[in-house]
Formats: structure tokens, C-alpha cells, sequence
């Protein structure tokens, strides 16, 4: 679409550094075109706090807040819970979060009558995908802009330089300017000193964690915990009926006051190269250790080693952008097929960054402890793995024989 053509522009607007100096950058480069900010709440907290103000103060005609954190957790991050999808280990904090923001965007511009979609994503990363393939998915004709494929700008510092000519206000400076993404998942830290994998992560700086503390900072006692699932779903905490998103908050408030979740990853991107990031997802990682747990009781041994492979596939189409697809939804249906039993409680103590299993009960569970047990029983025959072990060992009994009789 010619530039002069585009008159309203929807963007992706976080109050970040990128998107901060996006808006008066839109103006400038794309004739005074309107700016409509949206933002998606999927958990940042108070990092929202002040966000209408300063978008208006920019140059944006209004600000749109959706309220998009119960979707986020129900429809993309339980689906990846279910599946135990992790991408090289990492929860998918970030991946999951965009396809649910992009969705909200995409009907935003379209209610507004808007010519192009705009986010703040480089270049070099990930997030674009994400968010461009979720826009195809729903307004396969909509422009998209993404000025870090256009500006002139080529560092966060160049960012904060065109931030004080503008005068946009920053919540960042230059020393402690790294690139943060947050919501009631996780906080991904990048940059900095992180760039390089040889620096260890200053866990016990001020400021430096945000939803928890280092496991040396953690009591000194553990802290038990009881997770209760119904389907694959996480239901209830030490008893107590919660709904979604109230479920991850207490979770990440029990799992960071025990120094649980963190994880230092270099991590193979989409666009090919390594980057290194320092995540915390406390309530997260409680979460997976949990259901993980659970499925050993409640899945047959063939589903739990092919759903592995699910799981690896799952997570791979989620962080490479591909959440709106065949593939992905076929997926999702097998792993609510294979969640139909997994419901039950897990017991979990948590000791200064450690996540140790302490108990698992299920209605539906597969564990026969009479057929388990080293003591007599009766009903399991130990003389029928005889004639077994040598149907099993036919193929290596005949392969042996033929060498030894080839070799004479």
C-alpha cells in the first residue's frame, strides 16, 4: 500500500521504548496519519499504569486497553500446559501471549476501519512472525508496518536518543535499559550484560528479578504445595477452587518466594541465529512439574511416550508464530483426548529453586500397586516373561545365530 493511502493506523502499543517512539515516528513518516494505540493486558500489571496519557501525549487518537488476560490463560496457555509443550525448556511466556494479542488487534482495526496494523517488533526476532502470522490469519489483506525494517534507528540507544528529541517520557535509562517482556506468565529478560552467555545473571541485584528471589534469597524451610487438576486443567490450589488467572497469581506469588522458575537459555531463534534470555515463570514452572507428575499415574506408557512427541511439535508450532493453524488446532484435539483422565492432585515442596515431587493421587489412576509390588501377589505370573522375553529377543537370538554359523 503507498504510504500517502494510509490514513489510520492501529499499533500494537506497550508504552515500551519501541512502541513509545513509534507513534510521533508514524506521524512524521506517514503524512500525520492517525494512530489509534492498543494494548493487550495480559497480565503486565503496572506497567499500564499512566498508559492512556502518555499515548495521547505522543500523538495517538486514543488508547484501547483489552482486557485479554482469562482468554490468555485459558485458551493459550492451557493448551501448551496440557501438551507439556516447552520450546529448548522455555515456557513459551512470550510465544503464547502474542498470537492472544494479535487476535484482539486484528478486530480492533477492523472495527475502526483502519489501513494498516503497526508493531514495534525487530527485526532480528521472533515476535514478528508471531504477530504478522496472526494477523494473516484474520485480515490476510491488511497492511502491516514495521518500522524496524524501515527506520534509520539501529540500537535501543539510538531508540532513547530519538525518545529525548521527541521528549517522550521513559520508564528505562541506559543503564539498566534491558529488553523486558511481562505478563502473568512469565518475565523474559534480555540485554546488556546478558548478551554475552559468559556473564552469570545478577540474580540478587536490586531490581533485577521482579517476580521472585534467587533460590540462596529463598527461606530456609520448604513451603509444600497441593495442586488439583480436572482434565489437565489446574482447578484448585491446597484445596482452595480458583479460576484461571487468580490460579497463576498465586502460584507465581508461592513459586517466587521459593526462588522457583528461573531459567538462563541460549535458545535457537526462528530467523536462525542464538540469543540468550534469563526468564522467570515461577508459577509456571509449578505448574508443568505438576501436570507432568499427574500424567505418569493417568496415561498408558504407548500414549505418555507419543504425546513427547506431540509435545516437542506443539511447542515448536507455537514459538515459531504458527498458533492459527490445521496443524496446531489437530494437535490440540489429540492432547484433550489424552486429558479426558488426567485429574487428580499433585503434592510438591518447593526448597530454594528445587521443585520435588511429595505425593500424586488420582481416581483414574493406571498404578496398580498389588501388580508393582516386589512381594508376593497374585495376580501378575512371573514365569510368563519367560516365554515373552524370548519372543521379544527372537530377532537378536536369530541375528546371533546367523553371524556365529556365517563366521565358521
Amino acid at each position: 500500500m503507498d504510504k500517502k493511502n494510509i490514513k489510520k493506523v492501529v499499533l500494537a502499543y506497550s508504552g515500551g521504548l519501541d512502541t513509545s517512539i513509534i507513534i510521533p515516528w508514524l506521524k512524521e513518516n506517514y503524512n500525520n496519519c492517525e494512530v489509534i494505540a492498543v494494548s493487550g493486558d495480559v497480565g503486565q500489571g503496572t506497567e499500564l499504569d499512566g498508559l492512556e496519557e502518555k499515548a495521547i501525549k505522543t500523538g495517538a487518537s486514543k488508547l484501547y486497553v483489552m482486557d485479554l488476560k482469562q482468554d490468555y490463560v485459558e485458551n493459550y496457555i492451557w493448551p501448551c500446559l496440557k501438551a507439556g509443550a516447552e520450546y529448548e525448556t522455555y515456557l513459551l511466556g512470550t510465544s503464547h501471549a502474542r498470537p492472544c494479542i494479535a487476535k484482539g488487534l486484528v478486530d480492533i482495526a477492523l472495527n475502526e476501519g483502519a489501513d494498516a496494523i503497526c508493531h514495534g517488533c525487530t527485526g532480528k526476532g521472533n515476535d514478528q512472525v508471531r504477530f504478522e502470522l496472526s494477523i494473516k490469519a484474520f485480515a490476510p489483506d491488511m497492511h502491516i508496518i514495521a518500522p524496524w525494517r524501515e527506520w534509520s534507528i539501529k540500537s535501543r540507544d539510538e531508540e532513547i536518543d530519538y525518545a529525548e528529541a521527541h521528549n517522550i517520557p521513559l520508564k528505562i535509562n541506559r543503564e539498566t535499559n534491558y529488553s523486558k517482556d511481562k505478563n502473568l506468565w512469565h518475565l523474559s529478560h534480555e540485554g546488556l550484560d546478558l548478551e554475552d552467555p559468559a556473564n552469570e545473571p545478577q540474580y540478587d541485584k536490586p531490581g533485577f528479578l521482579e517476580l521472585g528471589v534467587s533460590p540462596e534469597a529463598a527461606p530456609d524451610k520448604p513451603t509444600y504445595v497441593t495442586v488439583s487438576f480436572e482434565k489437565g486443567i489446574p482447578v484448585a490450589v491446597d484445596g482452595e477452587k480458583l479460576g484461571a488467572v487468580e490460579l497463576v497469581e498465586k502460584l507465581n506469588a508461592i513459586g517466587g518466594a521459593n526462588g522457583i522458575g528461573l531459567l538462563d537459555l541460549v535458545e535457537n531463534r526462528l530467523v536462525g541465529m542464538k540469543s540468550r534470555g534469563v526468564y522467570e515463570t515461577p508459577g509456571g514452572a509449578i505448574l508443568y512439574k505438576a501436570h507432568a507428575a499427574l500424567e505418569t499415574i493417568c496415561l498408558d506408557r504407548d500414549t505418555q511416550h507419543y504425546k513427547t512427541l506431540v509435545a516437542q511439535k506443539f511447542a515448536e508450532l507455537v514459538y515459531f508464530g504458527q498458533w492459527f493453524t490445521p496443524l496446531r488446532e489437530a494437535l490440540s484435539a489429540f492432547v484433550d483426548k489424552t486429558q479426558e483422565n488426567v485429574t487428580g492432585d499433585v503434592k510438591l515442596k518447593l526448597y530454594k529453586g528445587n521443585i520435588i515431587n511429595a505425593g500424586i493421587t488420582s481416581p483414574f489412576s493406571l498404578y496398580d500397586p498389588e501388580i508393582a509390588t516386589f512381594d508376593e501377589d497374585e495376580v501378575y505370573d512371573q514365569k510368563d516373561s519367560a516365554g515373552f522375553i524370548n519372543l521379544f529377543g527372537l530377532p537378536i537370538k536369530v541375528k546371533a545365530m546367523c553371524d556365529k554359523k556365517n563366521n565358521k
